[in-house]
């Protein structure tokens, strides 16, 4: 039986972003607690067509939080070389908040979950109800390969940017940890509060191309 609290889920943040978490958690555009002055990174173009595609009972990508299964993930390629438009971040402000499957089981919020990139027409929505199915639905060597790039490596890509959707906000009590980049970073998230215990830094989980 799979053990969901070590089935890990990675929202990726600006570093600015982490004192509103911290207060309120990670919350929805629509959220009564929304954060507004919060600062967005990724693919702005991509984010807006979400909005409108629809998934499931009519409830649209837009509706929710998006989580990956994996780190050092295609966009955060996009957002570290500024690639395609895209404003370009340097990974020492990228944060990302660290939650589990279990945890979101815990908060009793309704989630789905994709086999590949929720923009693509390969790809198939997952009830809550499929949970318990994970890994036989979800391609665990194409979320941890490192190679992805490349016209044979298309589908590896699309099943690597899989998604847990979360509707509505999660707490700051569901948050297990933080990673960053490097020491400079973490000092920056212990003056904002944040628990040295739950940092950590991992450079393995950014691109060296920035």
């Amino acid at each position: 039986m799979v053990d969901f609290n070590k089935v890990y889920l990675f929202r990726m943040t600006h570093i600015e972003n982490i004192p509103h978490i911290l207060k309120y958690g990670i919350t929805h555009p629509e959220s009564e607690f929304a954060n507004g002055e919060y600062i967005g990174i990724g693919d702005q173009t991509i984010i807006e067509t979400r909005k409108d595609k629809i998934l499931i009972d009519d409830k649209k990508i837009g509706d929710f939080i998006p989580f990956y299964f994996a780190y050092r993930t295609p966009m955060l390629l996009v957002i570290q070389t500024g690639y395609n438009g895209v404003e370009k971040i340097h990974p020492l402000n990228i944060v990302y908040c660290v939650t589990n499957i279990g945890k979101i089981i815990e908060s009793q919020k309704e989630f789905i979950f994709s086999d590949g990139h929720p923009l693509n027409t390969l790809t198939t929505i997952h009830s809550k109800d499929e949970i318990n199915n994970l890994f036989d639905i979800i391609d665990e060597n194409a979320i941890k390969s490192i190679q992805w790039s490349g016209e044979n490596y298309l589908d590896v890509k699309r099943r690597k940017e899989a998604e847990l959707l979360l509707l509505g906000d999660l707490s700051i009590d569901s948050i297990v940890g933080f990673v960053v980049y490097d020491d400079m970073a973490k000092n920056k998230m212990i003056d904002f509060g944040v628990n040295e215990k739950k940092i950590a830094i991992r450079k393995d989980y950014y691109y060296d191309k920035f």
